[in-house]
């Protein structure tokens, strides 16, 4: 990891189920009861005051910037009130620190410089994205690499389980061999060519009740989210096709396709830009280092030759 979280995710983390051996500055976003948007005031007005410290609006937004993206909205919303005592928890704590003295000492020092560089480093990586130029020719490329996974299918399906699912049997049914299995949901297809619903038939025969009840429709899906022998038929299949029995280890599905989602690249070309980008920071970066004066102990490291830097991943909250 190129990038550790900034000291202000602490502010987003959960404290343990059980008590520690001293006060922990931590934040929770749990949802309370509090209004889901935060009312209007000017970004200089002081809405927190601890002491002599005083923060404004705007620098109380700056605070919740630095938290990773799912915890931000929460605590803007409603766990504000929320994060704002647990803010001054933090700011409580450091007065006490600094009045013991502990920002004088050796390791206070060194830490506050490598979270210092370590924030300024994300600012710096994430400019190095945005500052990226596009050219055409590289997201036409990505599109026609990537574009399977981009494809969506809308589809409903009818599941006959047969022996040895890891699906319970249903309440009053049998538990179908193999056969049996494909025997029904050969039955059951030959019923809905015949002009029978199928959504109708999911809510009575479909052994996936989850589904089954909503007239076997699951929605949207991509690649990867299926077994592979369903997701295979799935999109294999034009919009309106019903497919023949398909075995996996569930049972048998009967399959219609509803609709497909297959995007255009003028429709994409926002999101291969973003996935885009952070490669080319990475290029970037790897080229500023190699201009660096690096120098790394050979005693201690075991080279004298400095890895190449891994790509920083998204801070999360532990």
């Amino acid at each position: 990891m190129l990038f550790v979280c900034p000291a202000a995710c602490l502010l987003a983390q959960t404290p343990p189920a059980q008590p520690s051996a001293g006060p922990q500055p931590t934040i929770t976003l749990a949802t309370d009861a509090a209004p889901k948007a935060a009312p209007s005031v000017p970004p200089d007005q002081v809405i927190i005051t601890v002491g002599d410290q005083k923060i404004t609006a705007a620098q109380f937004d700056q605070i919740i910037s630095s938290l990773p993206a799912q915890f931000q909205a929460n605590a803007r919303g409603p766990a504000r009130k929320q994060f704002a005592d647990n803010v001054v928890h933090v700011l409580v704590l450091a007065q006490e620190g600094k009045k013991r003295k502990l920002d004088e000492t050796a390791a206070y020092k060194i830490q506050t410089m490598f979270q210092n560089a370590n924030m300024l480093a994300a600012l710096a990586y994430d400019q190095l994205g945005k500052d990226v130029h596009l050219d055409d020719a590289e997201v036409q490329k990505y599109f026609a690499t990537h574009k399977a996974e981009f494809e969506r299918v809308h589809a409903r399906h009818i599941l006959i389980r047969a022996a040895g699912s890891p699906l319970p049997v249903r309440a009053g049914q049998k538990d179908l061999t193999d056969a049996e299995a494909l025997a029904k949901a050969q039955e059951i297809r030959k019923k809905i060519e015949g002009g029978a619903d199928f959504a109708a038939l999911a809510r009575e025969e479909s052994d996936d009740t989850g589904s089954g009840s909503n007239g076997g429709d699951l929605g949207f899906f991509g690649h990867n989210q299926m077994v592979p022998p369903f997701e295979e038929a799935a999109f294999a299949m034009k919009a309106g096709e019903l497919s023949q029995p398909v075995k996996t280890p569930f049972g048998y599905h009967i399959i219609k396709v509803e609709e497909r989602d297959a995007k255009t690249l003028e429709d994409l070309k926002p999101e291969i830009e973003k996935r885009l980008r952070p490669e080319q920071a990475q290029k970037q970066m790897e080229e500023l280092q190699k201009k660096a004066n690096v120098q790394l102990d050979p005693t201690f490291f075991g080279t004298a030759t400095p890895a190449p830097p891994a790509a920083p991943p998204v801070p999360t909250a532990k």
